[in-house]
């Protein structure tokens, strides 16, 4: 973790993997919903990155069967590599109590939010942020952007966030809001999550591989907000370019 108090995970499912991610990022997210055998995976990990365990359901964009989901990431929970773990938000809303199981294990709770259609209004979005915050120790909130607006609003909210002392990360997903996952630490987001560059399974829309978003983010804390970034990320997402001319 940097010195302003943002984190960059490398989002994989194989944990041998996590060399590749060594010089880059500050954790491994590990989304055991599409790993093979991933408690085995964690009993053999010898890596130097502590590890966010992620098991996402179905209902909420990944692979998992809600059947014996959460007693996995309990079991996750128990390695002493395993600093984090993420919970969606309906999750903590109907089992409190599995809450405080895990922080009998030492563990920070990422609570999380995905909305993949659309992104809230303003209120709406501080509201489940700060609801986020009062289940767990960071509030993750990541919404479709269908325009540059809601792109403003979750930076919006992650800033108002961080100014009511809220550890919160806050994404815009889609190509269209790609670039939100670089200047987010300039708002205060406390993590930015983005896949190792051959990795096999698909994650959220809009993502930009580890070492690019590493790199961008770097150029950001060393320049501030300069349109280069902007210009390379059209490069690289044509398709972004295209949606933000026709808005």
């Amino acid at each position: 973790m940097t010195a302003d108090g943002f984190a960059l995970a490398a989002t994989t499912n194989d944990l041998t993997r996590e060399p590749k991610a060594r010089d880059t990022a500050d954790i491994i997210e590990f989304r055991m919903d599409s790993a093979e055998d991933p408690i085995e995976q964690l009993a053999n990990y010898d890596g130097e990155l502590p590890i966010l365990a992620t098991n996402r359901s179905r209902w909420f964009g990944g692979h998992a069967a809600d059947r014996g989901r959460l007693d996995q990431l309990m079991a996750a929970a128990e390695f002493d590599v395993v600093e984090m773990v993420d919970v969606e938000l309906e999750t903590a809303r109907g089992m409190q109590w599995v809450l405080e199981e895990f922080r009998e294990q030492d563990v920070e709770l990422v609570i999380s939010f995905h909305e993949f259609d659309e992104t809230p209004d303003q209120e709406t979005l501080d509201a489940i942020i700060a609801e986020c915050a009062r289940y767990g120790d960071v509030a993750k909130v990541a919404t479709y952007a269908e325009n540059r607006a809601d792109c403003l609003r979750i930076l919006t909210a992650i800033d108002t966030a961080t100014q009511n002392g809220i550890r919160a990360a806050g994404i815009a997903m889609g190509e269209l809001g790609s670039h939100t996952r670089v200047i987010g630490p300039l708002y205060g987001s406390a993590l930015g999550y983005a896949p190792l560059e051959s990795d096999k399974s698909e994650y959220a829309p809009g993502q930009l591989p580890l070492h690019r978003l590493d790199s961008l983010v770097e150029m950001i804390e060393e320049s501030g907000t300069d349109s280069r970034i902007f210009e390379q990320l059209d490069e690289e997402y044509p398709s972004r370019q295209e949606v933000t001319q026709t808005e």
